[in-house]
């Protein structure tokens, strides 16, 4: 009985071993692979390398397709960045070299010679996923300056043998690298079948590197000197211009308004009906025509501010990785769908300060007032990705969730915040009771109305910012990831800081010449910065190498939404720093 005892308690001490031990089994939910292990190994696209928008499914090429094609079940995210995942007949099986493995053997026909041959002259390129490790390669290359039978002439090689290096640090892999091996490509410069036999080779090798700094290499091309470089002269150019716009506020406007205040606090009652912005008390705090608009552009761009800043914040804990595949695309829908209440909140409280009814109205239109633009032109570029038949088509299922999302999500989270905002408002504190007829306003010289001071107000911030908005494009329109928010949000409060400034002082010019519409023009003068942003996308775009009807309204169409964004949340901030001073500058001056 003992002996039966003390077998049956090292028995379950054996399990406790076993089940306390971490795991060596090939799991790919960890990344941890025994040898001879199968590393899961997915195609994703293929595409012109000067036009990333215009991606196709890999099998839209001719290659060796296994049978069935299985897609991976993907995020919305991943949908949405136009990734679209399937399987494939490599195996790459953990620690295990392989040297001219066939992948296929298969007779090319006429019409399949000249698919690879139009993507040969396009530059195209494929992208698949090893671990989740994105590669990289070309599907063949063109000699110029080759020689022909007929004469001088291009020729074109396809490449049929691919070289897989892989490198790995204990059970993990770290690294890993694919190209076509230029001396295995076959010509297919004439337009005949031919049968080709495909082939790859991996290679595995030991590295030091450590499977937490496995991503780095994506991010390499941030950490350049050259590119520091840039990084740093935009930084100190937007601190330059940041102290020469505080220091021209505090010479010439603080200095005149303190000149102000104390001759108005002095002044007796026939002097002060003379000239000045004490004159308009009685209109500039009147709200604006359109106010229901006016609250929805309010609300809209105080959404769209707290959602960039919790982009911010989940970059600099870690949760938002750039290189993580639709990672970027999945928060930004979770965000705005959160964040909806904000907007409903602030449209309703400050409808609210001025009406008792119609608060409904801009809830509604700050429902519809970023998302309607964004919607409509989503779905031209949809209709275009599919005429090409581009994976930035969305299918019908991705289009239903959406639809499901903005209806049972967003629409309740609006209305729940306008509720809230109007029941919680506070009453509009004015220094002076504004009159029952609007003073008229004169007609003021064209360096005085709104477009010139929109240009002034716009080139200033983006002067401070253009540097780095050259690296944020690439980043967005090229192949290099972003890997440096810190910059990025400092060059975002730098344009925050400039706005601001710039707004105050434009609109203490306003109120001296006895213009007291000005809430309207705070906002249009704060967002004049993103119409500069577009403008500059336009001259990226034809500098660069990008090319194409479908590339040309892709870029087009995001960045006008991406800019409208910005010119929302820049508005927001300018009405909200010009608010702050005229209700400083009226609570200020003493009042009869």
């Amino acid at each position: 009985m003992t002996k039966a005892f003390q077998a049956f308690a090292l028995f379950l001490l054996w399990t406790a071993l076993q089940l306390s031990a971490p795991s060596v089994a090939a799991s790919p939910a960890d990344h941890r692979y025994n040898v001879g292990d199968q590393v899961p190994f997915f195609v994703n696209k293929v595409g012109p390398l000067n036009n990333p928008s215009e991606t196709y499914e890999y099998y839209e090429l001719p290659f060796c397709r296994p049978d069935p094609i299985t897609r991976k079940k993907e995020s919305l995210g991943e949908i949405l960045n136009g990734d679209r995942l399937c399987n494939a007949l490599y195996e790459l099986k953990f620690r295990e070299d392989k040297v001219g493995e066939t992948l296929c053997q298969k007779k090319i026909t006429i019409d399949e010679v000249a698919k690879f041959k139009q993507a040969i002259i396009d530059d195209f390129y494929f992208q698949m996923y090893f671990d989740d490790l994105p590669l990289w390669g070309f599907i063949g290359k063109a000699e110029e300056e080759s020689w022909t039978l007929a004469g001088k002439g291009p020729k074109y090689y396809l490449f049929k043998h691919v070289q897989f290096d892989v490198l790995y640090n204990g059970n993990r892999v770290i690294e890993v690298h694919a190209f076509g091996d230029p001396n295995q490509a076959v010509d297919i410069t004439e337009d005949v079948g031919i049968e080709v036999k495909f082939t790859y080779s991996v290679t595995w090798n030991a590295t030091s590197t450590v499977y937490a700094n496995r991503m780095r290499r994506y991010s390499r091309t941030s950490l350049l000197p050259m590119y520091r470089q840039v990084h740093w002269f935009s930084f100190i150019n937007s601190v330059v211009i940041i102290l020469l716009l505080m220091g021209l506020v505090t010479l010439l406007y603080m200095r005149h308004l303190k000149s102000d205040l104390k001759k108005y606090s002095n002044a007796d009652e026939e002097e002060d009906k003379e000239v000045g912005w004490k004159c308009i008390h009685g209109d500039v705090f009147r709200h604006p025509p359109n106010s229901s608009l006016f609250f929805a552009v309010i609300g809209t761009g105080t959404q769209l501010l707290i959602m960039v800043c919790a982009l911010f914040f989940l970059a600099f804990i870690g949760t938002l990785i750039p290189y993580s595949r639709g990672g970027l695309l999945n928060c930004l829908i979770m965000l705005y769908t959160l964040s909806s209440v904000i907007a409903g909140y602030s449209a309703a409280s400050f409808h609210g300060q001025f009406a008792d009814s119609g608060w409904e109205r801009s809830v509604i239109l700050a429902g519809i007032l970023f998302s309607g633009p964004l919607f409509v032109t989503a779905s031209i570029l949809n209709i275009i990705a599919i005429s090409y038949g581009a994976t930035n088509a969305l299918p019908l299922g991705s289009i239903i969730v959406i639809i499901i999302i903005f209806i049972f999500l967003v629409i309740p989270l609006l209305a729940f915040g306008g509720v809230i905002g109007y029941r919680l408002r506070s009453e509009f504190q004015v220094p002076s009771a504004t009159k029952r007829y609007p003073r008229e306003v004169q007609r003021f010289a064209w360096y005085r109305r709104t477009p010139c001071q929109m240009f002034i107000a716009g080139f200033v911030p983006f002067s401070a910012i253009v540097l780095q908005l050259h690296q944020v494009y690439a980043s967005m329109w090229g192949f290099k990831i972003y890997a440096l928010p810190g910059i990025l949000f400092i060059s975002f409060i730098v344009a925050i800081v400039v706005i601001a400034i710039v707004s105050i002082g434009l609109t203490y010019i306003q109120l001296s010449v006895e213009d007291h519409e000005w809430w309207w023009r705070s906002v249009l003068c704060g967002g004049s910065t993103a119409i500069f942003m577009f403008g500059y996308c336009i001259y990226f775009y034809v500098r660069s190498n990008m090319s194409g009807f479908m590339q040309l309204s892709f870029f087009i169409g995001y960045n006008a939404c991406m800019c409208y964004a910005l010119f929302l949340i820049f508005g927001a901030i300018s009405f909200r720093a010009s608010l702050l001073f005229v209700r400083h500058i009226y609570h200020a001056v003493k009042r009869e």
